[in-house]
């Protein structure tokens, strides 16, 4: 980068003019000469200058420096940040102080010394890149504040039945209660796990999440409690489980219905105990963690058959919320809709403002078997793909519901293969919603789709 960027220089006399640009060039990126102010809106627009060098006094006035004064608050209107050095060839305190006063940088009086010229010209490129950098920053700050803002959980809806979950929330928001979170697979249980954590005492302390889906059985212990050096092969060195990083904050089950028999007793003995030990030690570990658990099985009926404990299941449930699908919650549609389509415009840079009548009834309409996850990526994809400003009921390619029902079948295999074929148009592909929608691992999404030769 040159010394002193891009320099526009305005004065009446070209003698001044051609021996500042002569002294300039060689150390600055650009240099810029004008005589009058006329076309100052063309050279501060397209030039773009860092530092400008003003002269006070034009042909209306030799002396009273009002033309360089009116020039000088033209500038400052087109940028208020603009750092500009005003040239008299009258030595006047009270001019340098007036010009000072009303936004000039500094003041420089001619004949100019050149050692001195420069050195002022280099102390106003350092202000002009403090500028710029506290500027970068500001937007920095004001963009990590709108992610954070974005980022917070927020319960969208007006419906009833979101309004019963609201309240349920407030009464307690407050409190250290365990929580089992029931719903369909994308109604938005990790958000309001997240919206429980904010409102809680313990939001300022960890939040820790496992997928207990996506953990196999035979690391669930390990992932969960931890591991001593060594404890098993590739066990290089100790490592922190979960519950123990959740130590003073909340940890968060997903998916808790798939946890195995043997994996629900090691939980509840680490509940019950508020102590666990990792594997492959013998030192017990205190530990103080809130639960919240989520799963969109039907956890009543796994206990009545006896696949999940009734101990543990009365241990996380202190507190039941069911989260409803959308498909339920009525004009919350649109509300979630709206949501989606602000957030996303805003993050691609599209101009679209809204959703036609018609495409919202088509939005209405639909089931949403993915719920509110599937929404989301429906409004994503659109605001993507959409060139119009309104998004029209093209804009959504939804399957239909109405379509010509398939001939009846009591085959597993093939109501299994069906099944998993309307998850993958579900998801448009997306093997981690997919398996997601039907309740399963992404690796044994894999073997269905081998096996089943999709």
């Amino acid at each position: 980068m040159a010394e002193l960027g891009k320099i526009l220089i305005i004065d009446d006399n070209e003698d001044v003019l051609l021996a500042l640009n002569l002294l300039l060039r060689p150390k600055a990126e650009k240099v810029k000469t004008m005589r009058s102010p006329e076309r100052l809106v063309h050279a501060m627009t397209d030039f773009r200058p860092d530092l400008i060098l003003l002269d006070m006094n034009f042909t209306r006035d030799t002396v009273s420096g009002q033309e360089g004064m009116e020039c000088l608050q033209a500038i400052l209107k087109l940028d208020p940040n603009a750092v500009v050095i005003m040239m008299t060839a009258y030595a006047d305190t009270d001019k340098a102080v007036q010009a000072i006063k009303a936004g000039a940088t500094d003041f420089v009086s001619k004949p100019y010394d050149n050692d001195k010229l420069l050195a002022t010209l280099h102390s106003a490129m350092k202000l002009r890149r403090l500028q710029a950098d506290a500027a970068r920053l500001q937007e920095r700050v004001e963009a990590l504040n709108a992610e954070r803002e974005e980022a917070r959980p927020r319960l969208i809806g007006e419906s009833d039945c979101m309004k019963r979950v609201a309240d349920l929330v407030g009464q307690i928001g407050g409190t250290d209660v365990n929580v089992l979170l029931l719903g369909e697979n994308g109604t938005g249980k990790d958000v309001l796990a997240r919206l429980l954590v904010d409102r809680s005492t313990r939001a300022a302390e960890p939040f820790v999440r496992i997928d207990v889906g996506a953990v196999p059985d035979t690391l669930f212990e390990s992932e969960l409690f931890g591991h001593e050096k060594g404890a098993f092969t590739d066990a290089h060195q100790g490592k922190k489980g979960r519950m123990e990083l959740a130590h003073g904050g909340t940890l968060f089950l997903d998916e808790v219905g798939n946890l195995s028999p043997s994996a629900q007793a090691k939980l509840l003995t680490a509940l019950e105990k508020k102590r666990i030990v990792r594997v492959g030690g013998t030192k017990e570990i205190p530990i103080n963690v809130r639960l919240i658990c989520a799963t969109n099985a039907d956890l009543h009926t796994q206990v009545a058959d006896g696949r999940f404990r009734q101990d543990l299941f009365y241990r996380i449930n202190t507190v039941e919320i069911h989260i409803p699908p959308l498909r339920e919650r009525g004009h919350d549609i649109q509300l979630l809709a709206d949501f989606f389509l602000e957030k996303y415009a805003r993050k691609y840079h599209k101009p679209v403002k809204g959703i036609a009548r018609d495409a919202r009834n088509k939005l209405q309409q639909y089931p949403w078997p993915g719920n509110v996850r599937e929404l989301q990526h429906t409004i994503e994809r659109a605001i993507v793909l959409s060139h119009n400003e309104r998004l029209a009921p093209e804009d959504f390619p939804l399957y239909p519901t109405t379509a010509k029902a398939a001939p009846e079948t009591l085959n597993l295999q093939e109501l299994e293969r069906q099944a998993v074929r309307r998850a993958l148009q579900l998801s448009e592909g997306h093997l981690n919603q997919a398996a997601e929608m039907l309740g399963i691992t992404r690796y044994t999404l894999y073997r269905k789709i081998e096996k089943l030769g999709l």
